[in-house]
């Protein structure tokens, strides 16, 4: 057993802060938090000044086995998997270190977050909780498709849901609509029908298993919500004007439940990669706007970062995705459920 000190503390329901809190912390698990506590006598005293402590951080979608570099796609199809599992590793302690104790990994090749998964489980100080998803499911030369996840039609979806299901996944990935790394796409572009994704919504809940869905397109959005998807990833409301979110449409999330996953958090004098920039530098505003529209609604707002996807991402950009969707208008009193997982 072991003791920290530290100047404040904030426990993750506030807003008041916990003024000069002793944590008392037994085999790994935080057993005791109070204001001037007593410590045991005889055990460490760990005293960081000035510091203040906070609960561990929840990144809800990243992407350990891109390596935020100038090119993570053609890093990653050029390398084997004994490389890319040695990033991911990298990647984990990186989101460790900077207080990010779990992540959700929305996508991978060949299944390779589950290997840290069961590594990191073992062994909490190589890297953060994992929550895998496998290779996002996908139409063929859909976005992520160099991940290995093609599923076209009803029945193929249901197979590659099962597929992930059998293998032990932890939620399911399902791409609504294309996206910024896959240029052969579109991102305000749909992905998939009603049919197919209320198809990956029956078979992962027949397993237990929530499903997310990757949708920066407006239509894709409406089809996810038509389907009963869990989960949104960007829900960035594209359209090949802008963007634009209904409010009927924001309506319904609400009251169903369906939360999004922000994708929020560049890294400072950072710039995008030139072909994301080249889809998003018209669409910015529009695209501000839109996500105002949606912390304004009353749909729960989960923060995360896409962390692994460019030079503005790396995986420890989470901190400043909170100062974003501050900025954006998140505030105090708004109430941010995050879902396990």
């Amino acid at each position: 057993m072991f003791a920290i000190r530290a100047a404040r503390l904030f426990d993750g329901v506030g807003p008041a802060l916990v003024e000069r809190p002793v944590v008392l912390v037994d085999r790994g698990s935080v057993v005791a938090v109070g204001s001037g506590a007593a410590v045991p006598a005889g055990i460490d005293v760990v005293d960081l000044g000035e510091a203040t402590l906070l609960p561990g951080l929840v990144d809800a979608h990243v992407h350990l086995c891109l390596d935020a570099s100038d090119d993570p796609v053609g890093h990653l199809t050029g390398a084997g998997d004994a490389a890319v599992l040695h990033r991911m590793r990298q990647a984990a302690r990186t989101c460790l270190m900077a207080g990010i104790t779990t992540v959700r990994d929305l996508g991978d090749r060949d299944y390779l977050s589950l290997r840290l998964r069961d590594e990191t489980a073992a062994d909490p100080a190589a890297g953060p909780h994992v929550l895998a998803a496998g290779p996002p499911i996908t139409p063929t030369g859909g976005h992520c498709w160099f991940l290995g996840g093609q599923a076209d039609g009803v029945a193929g979806v249901r197979a590659a849901v099962r597929d992930r299901a059998e293998r032990g996944v932890d939620v399911i990935k399902i791409n609504a609509s294309g996206g910024y790394l896959t240029p052969t796409t579109h991102s305000h572009e749909a992905h998939y029908g009603v049919d197919e994704l209320r198809a990956a919504v029956d078979e992962a809940h027949r397993h237990g298993l929530p499903v997310t869905a990757h949708a920066h397109a407006a239509t894709g959005i409406a089809n996810v919500v038509a389907a009963g998807i869990d989960m949104i990833e960007h829900g960035s409301f594209l359209t090949a004007e802008g963007a634009h979110a209904d409010s009927r449409l924001l309506g319904a999330m609400a009251e169903r439940g369906i939360a999004v996953s922000s994708t929020v958090g560049y890294l400072p004098g950072v710039s995008l990669p030139p072909q994301v920039l080249a889809n998003l530098a018209a669409r910015l505003p529009a695209i501000r706007r839109a996500f105002e529209q949606v912390l304004r609604s009353g749909v729960t707002v989960v923060c995360s970062t896409d962390a692994g996807i460019g030079l503005a991402k790396p995986h420890d950009v989470l901190p400043y995705g909170i100062a974003d969707i501050i900025t954006a208008g998140f505030t105090r009193s708004r109430r941010c459920a995050q879902r396990h997982p």
